[in-house]
């Protein structure tokens, strides 16, 4: 069973499995496309993706792929603990440009879900995190882009411990008015 809770931008689910415990130890479902669908989630999902931070502060993001290429994605963290964001870059939805964060732990077994149409990223709270997610599109390289991880005008307060570890790409995506700027002209 998955009880499914609508945060801030109510197509974000996270999802928290029942656990069944005894003496020997713990059962938990993790995947089941009924209880999802129950959920609203109606996804096919092609891929499954593992991502292993070696230290807290490794900050992945803010990415998405360009449509018609664009992915939803179920995560959930099997190690340690993250912050996770998604941003709404769909122009027509009331929720353009508002982010959603939460904290992510492998103890909770909680899953997100994050609809096609976000701009996505997460960072490491404790070293060695890892994050399992499945997606519902192929990568594209030539699609994949980004909206910069620290822009002001998306107010993210990402709980940094010190300098974040980025990827060099990840130091060079535009900013959200960049982003809006271009998406709004085509």
């Amino acid at each position: 069973m998955l009880k499914a809770t609508l945060l801030a931008i109510a197509d974000v689910i996270l999802l928290t499995p029942t656990t069944r415990s005894d003496h020997r130890g713990d059962f938990t479902e993790i995947y089941n496309v009924r209880e999802l669908a129950t959920a609203g989630i109606h996804e096919s999902f092609v891929v499954d993706n593992h991502v292993r931070n070696v230290s807290a502060n490794v900050l992945r993001g803010l990415h998405y792929q360009r449509e018609p290429f664009g992915q939803a994605k179920l995560l959930r963290v099997t190690r340690g603990s993250i912050f996770d964001v998604a941003v709404d870059i769909r122009p027509t939805s009331p929720t353009f440009g508002k982010h959603v964060g939460v904290t992510l732990t492998a103890d909770s077994m909680q899953l997100l879900y994050v609809p096609n149409g976000f701009a996505h990223g997460f960072c490491g709270l404790e070293d060695g995190s890892e994050v399992h997610y499945k997606v519902s599109s192929y990568a594209d390289p030539a699609q994949a882009s980004g909206i910069l991880w620290d822009d002001a005008a998306l107010g993210i307060q990402w709980p940094l411990a010190g300098i974040p570890i980025l990827a060099e790409r990840d130091t060079m995506h535009p900013t959200f008015s960049e982003f809006t700027a271009g998406v709004l002209a085509s």
